[in-house]
């Protein structure tokens, strides 16, 4: 089993800027394909960005593609993701995913979940 554990969310203005964590424990981190989701009540939970660790490739969504950039330091266990020029329709959940292979949009095909950082950007 691969547990993750999210942090650095909160409150902040538009135009702002905030770094999501997520550490990994439990198995070997670097076989992983790391993914960051998010989800607001009452919606369907969306894909935001991944980082294929063997490939070194990296893949967004198309609505924060040029704000946000995805990452991972090995040694530490950890995937991160850097949110830029915040907009109030960035405010969700920021979930932290992991599976074993391709990069995949689909939530479903994610084999583990964080628990959730709330983000929320004001106008």
């Amino acid at each position: 089993q691969l547990q993750l554990v999210e942090s650095g969310g909160g409150l902040v203005q538009a135009g702002d800027s905030l770094r999501l964590s997520c550490r990994a424990s439990g198995r070997t981190f670097s076989s992983y394909v790391m993914g960051w989701f998010r989800q607001n009540p009452g919606k369907e939970r969306e894909f935001v960005a991944a980082f294929g660790q063997l490939t070194e490739r990296t893949y967004y969504a198309d609505s924060v593609k040029g704000r946000f950039t995805v990452s991972t330091e090995v040694p530490k266990n950890t995937t991160f993701l850097q949110m830029n020029s915040l907009k109030p329709e960035d405010t969700a959940i920021y979930y932290c995913a992991a599976r074993e292979g391709l990069v995949v949009q689909a939530t479903d095909r994610w084999d583990y979940w964080g628990q959730g950082t709330q983000v929320t950007v004001s106008s």
